[in-house]
């Protein structure tokens, strides 16, 4: 084989795998429109074929006049221009019903005009005695059929049946005119009628199948961003709750600090020692927000996984339980829960999500898998997935994921504390369990009573305020 056959094999390899990757890449909706519009391309040149030219070409007779062929193959010609002309306004009569583009006047215009031509010629083959009489119904079943498609996508039902009756009556008109008379031009009425409703149904409820379909599509992205501004708006309130009560304390415990310096009172140095305790707890705090490790409830996040996910119309799966689970390694898979989720929203078109939660050997091990990822994958979904190794690093824990055959698997394990476990009842563990719960109940209470002194000595620096600021105006 010589080398430039060895080339162009090569190129038609590389174009076939090209086409390929481009068809994987698509979403499910691309892929159905895609293939909705391959057919509406090939209807026009189907009934070209069955109905005009092969019928019409056969028929003649090689010892007929001129004037018969010179109609019957300019027939044929302006029915293929019919063809040309419905599969170049095809796309812009499909994007104006879906609502991405005008109305396409001109493309209406021309292709009316070509259905006239196309109907002015039948009638004048009739008029020669250029076509059988089991012909005229094939030719008339043809003549409103590419007209017919661009105008159902263009107009309103209404619309569209009126002036299809009206293209209907003038081409009986035409056809009486011609020489046709009674059950001719009932048959031709009928006809036009039955190509004119096919043309409807065939066009029209695909593409409304189609606009059914974007219109989810877009529900889903919406139902997306509102999963990441509700994550915003979460932030937002957890920011507030940090930093709002301490910048008030600081700002009444810093004027009370001026107004005792002003009198040379010693408290003021008091003072100014609990305005720097609590701003450097705020800058710890907003750290621990901005950073995203206060803690996240895992129960809670697969349940908002659930309904989110649900809501968008995927088919969504837990197996596995979370039940004493370390606050730590909850809150580090409830990151990797709502991550996931956001993921599968936002990126590919899944139509399931399965999530496994396992402990063995003391480690968790916590595996996403949804279907419906394009081969190219996502820009952003790299970002969050280093994100996530960030807040695992922070306990321990490792993060792998996997995309192929449509499929995208991640999966995280996380080590167990060694003095923490999963509950066995009356076990040691069980009885660590019991003695962590009774340390943290414990805790709890110590923070309440420091959170109620603080609130206490906070109300009394607010009793003292009427007192000083009167002194300041004295």
């Amino acid at each position: 084989m010589s080398t430039s056959a060895v080339r162009e094999a090569t190129d038609v390899v590389g174009r076939i795998r090209a086409w390929q990757r481009g068809w994987h890449g698509l979403s499910k909706i691309e892929k159905v429109e895609l293939q909705s519009t391959a057919t509406w391309h090939a209807l026009p040149w189907i009934f070209f074929l069955s109905w005009v030219s092969l019928p019409l070409g056969l028929s003649l007779r090689h010892d007929a006049d001129p004037a018969p062929r010179l109609f019957c193959w300019t027939l044929i010609a302006v029915a293929a221009a019919q063809c040309l002309q419905a599969n170049g306004s095809l796309r812009r009569s499909l994007d104006h019903y879906l609502r991405r583009g005008p109305l396409p006047r001109h493309d209406l215009v021309v292709s009316g005009v070509l259905m006239s031509v196309a109907t002015g010629l039948a009638a004048g083959l009739l008029a020669v005695d250029g076509m059988p009489a089991g012909m005229l119904g094939l030719t008339a079943l043809f003549m409103a059929m590419p007209f017919a498609q661009s105008l159902s996508f263009s107009l309103p039902v209404r619309g569209y049946l009126a002036r299809m009756a009206l293209v209907i009556a003038v081409s009986v008109i035409a056809f009486a005119l011609a020489g046709a008379r009674g059950n001719q031009l009932v048959a031709i009425g009928v006809v036009m009628a039955f190509s004119s409703v096919m043309a409807l149904i065939s066009s029209r409820c695909g593409a409304w199948t189609l606009s059914v379909m974007w219109e989810a599509d877009r529900a889903r992205e919406v139902e997306a961003r509102l999963a990441v501004a509700e994550e915003r708006l979460r932030f937002g309130r957890d920011l507030h709750d940090v930093m709002g009560r301490n910048l008030a304390v600081i700002a009444l415990k810093s004027e009370l600090a001026v107004q005792l310096a002003r009198r040379e009172r010693p408290e003021a140095v008091d003072q100014m020692v609990e305005v720097q305790r609590i701003a450097q707890e705020s800058q710890r705090e907003v750290r621990e927000v901005v950073r995203g490790y206060r803690e996240v409830d895992l129960k809670v996040e697969l349940a908002g996984a659930q309904g989110v996910l649900e809501a968008a119309g995927i088919a969504y799966r837990v197996t596995g339980d979370a039940v004493a689970l370390p606050a730590s390694v909850q809150s580090a898979l409830g990151w990797v829960v709502r991550e996931a989720a956001t993921n599968v929203l936002r990126h590919g078109d899944a139509g399931r999500c399965d999530i496994a939660l396992a402990v063995s050997e003391g480690r968790v091990t916590l595996t996403v898998e949804n279907d419906g990822v394009p081969e190219v994958a996502p820009a952003g979904r790299g970002s969050g997935l280093a994100g996530l190794r960030e807040r695992l690093a922070a306990v321990g824990g490792t993060l792998d994921f996997a995309s192929g055959a449509g499929v995208f698997r991640l999966a995280v394990q996380v080590p167990l504390p060694p003095s923490q476990g999963p509950s066995r009842g009356g076990g040691p563990s069980g009885r660590q369990g019991e003695r962590a719960g009774q340390g943290e109940r414990a805790g709890q209470g110590e923070r309440a009573d420091q959170g109620e002194r603080a609130d206490q000595g906070e109300r009394a620096d607010q009793g003292q305020d009427p007192e000083w600021k009167r002194g300041a105006a004295a």
